[in-house]
């Protein structure tokens, strides 16, 4: 991780900073991500995920997008997301409008919002200002993104790297409430996981309901929703699903086993004997913190023509 994204920073950025250069970039961004919605509700989660992984590695400045070999987006973290389209028309769109103002980094910070927005989650206002990096390693992914198989302690070790805290663990992994997963990356979990069977930590009357979606030797490619009953509604379901062992992925599951972030989850399912917590707010809270993480402002960077090259 490079130095500059080893602390969260704000400096440079501000709510509105386009409102003068782009007055639409906000609603060009929005009413792209509303069209592509309509026609794949997919679109939603894939970018609020795609401004994690930006995020994660060298900062907020949409290294994800740039195409070439060997670059992130050629990873099995990123190669999934299915937004690149959506980024690439809404650039296409600002550039018409304002050629050479909006970021590349912004459109994916705006994005993400959007689509909480359209998942019936929580609005908030997005500080822009963000420049586009000139670098992008497909080295540097696995590094610094959450794997699957991350216990609790590795995951805060990842997220306290670019000034993250415990509790921005808990409320981003929330994140989670919408959206899917390939079977390739829990399959494992439903079969011989100890050598005699399913991951024990998985809800024994929750393993069939898997195993149909995921055949032993099936298609790695099938996917089952992340927040089971609730992937396309933005709220707390995802963590009653982890609470009752309905946790689809292992790094997830790992959050309610430990004691450490589990009594940071609990206040948010208003449970008894716990100082309830809104989740919607905290959630909020924490990304703006991530959209802050090594950004580019100023002279660093460029504000790319295209997303999925440097100039």
């Amino acid at each position: 991780m490079a130095a500059a994204a080893t602390l969260v920073q704000g400096q440079g950025t501000r709510v509105g900073f386009y409102s003068s250069s782009c007055p639409q970039a906000e609603s060009i961004v929005k009413s792209t991500v509303e069209a592509h919605f309509r026609s794949n509700p997919r679109v939603a989660p894939s970018l609020l995920r795609m401004h994690f992984h930006d995020c994660f590695v060298r900062g907020c400045d949409a290294s994800i997008l740039i195409d070439g070999p060997n670059t992130e987006k050629t990873t099995v973290f990123d190669s999934g997301l299915i937004v690149y389209k959506v980024v690439d028309h809404a650039k296409t769109l600002l550039e018409a409008a304002c050629p050479g103002v909006v970021s590349c980094a912004d459109i994916i910070a705006l994005a993400a919002r959007d689509s909480v927005v359209l998942t019936n989650g929580p609005n908030w206002q997005v500080p822009t200002g963000r420049r586009d990096g000139r670098v992008s390693l497909a080295s540097e992914v696995d590094a610094n993104l959450v794997g699957v198989n991350d216990s609790v302690d590795v995951q805060k070790k990842k997220f306290a790297s670019v000034g993250l805290n415990t509790q921005d663990l808990v409320a981003l992994v929330g994140g989670h409430t919408i959206g899917s997963t390939a079977c390739r990356f829990f399959g494992y979990r439903l079969y011989n996981f100890t050598g005699s069977g399913p991951d024990p930590s998985i809800d024994p009357s929750f393993v069939p309901q898997l195993q149909a979606i995921c055949p032993q030797n099936g298609d790695g490619n099938s996917r089952a929703d992340l927040d089971t009953g609730s992937a396309r509604k933005f709220d707390t379901s995802f963590l009653t699903n982890l609470r009752n062992g309905r946790g689809v992925l292992l790094s997830d599951q790992a959050l309610w086993a430990d004691p450490s972030t589990r009594i940071l989850a609990q206040p948010f399912l208003v449970l008894k004997g716990f100082k309830p917590l809104n989740f919607n707010e905290e959630f909020v809270r924490s990304m703006v913190k991530m959209s802050h993480i090594g950004v580019k402002t100023g002279n660093d960077g460029e504000i790319r023509k295209v997303c999925y090259a440097v100039n």
